[in-house]
């Protein structure tokens, strides 16, 4: 299960900007989660409920508000973009050169912080 590994990453992160800013708690995050990154959403809030309660100094009771990025590739021949979900082959001129263009990313988005 890397959505451990990865809520462990941002905790991490959060809690040093939360030390830097001399924040005293964390009220929410925002995380951008591209929809082809093999994240499981449902894995990622329970992992990051019990780690926001077990292993972070600033962000007990912590909300996490995800927000799905759709996966979209381009394709080389014809320049054209489409859902990743039709898959590798362009849907358009049947090309093979296509690349993903976003909607495999795990970002921070937004910290919310409660008002000292």
């Amino acid at each position: 299960m890397h959505e451990l590994g990865i809520v462990f990453h941002i905790i991490k992160d959060i809690d040093k900007i939360a030390e830097e800013n001399h924040v005293k708690q964390v009220k929410s995050v925002t995380l951008e989660l591209g929809e082809v990154s093999g994240v499981i959403p449902e894995y990622l809030v329970d992992v990051w409920n019990w780690a926001c309660e077990n292993k972070s100094k600033y962000m007990k009771g912590c909300k996490l508000d995800l927000k799905i990025i759709k996966a979209i590739t381009f394709c080389d021949s014809c320049k054209k973009t489409y859902s990743t979900l039709k898959g590798k082959i362009c849907p358009y001129c049947g090309s093979k050169e296509t690349w993903l263009l976003e909607g495999n990313e795990t970002k921070i988005k937004s910290i919310e912080v409660v008002d000292s």
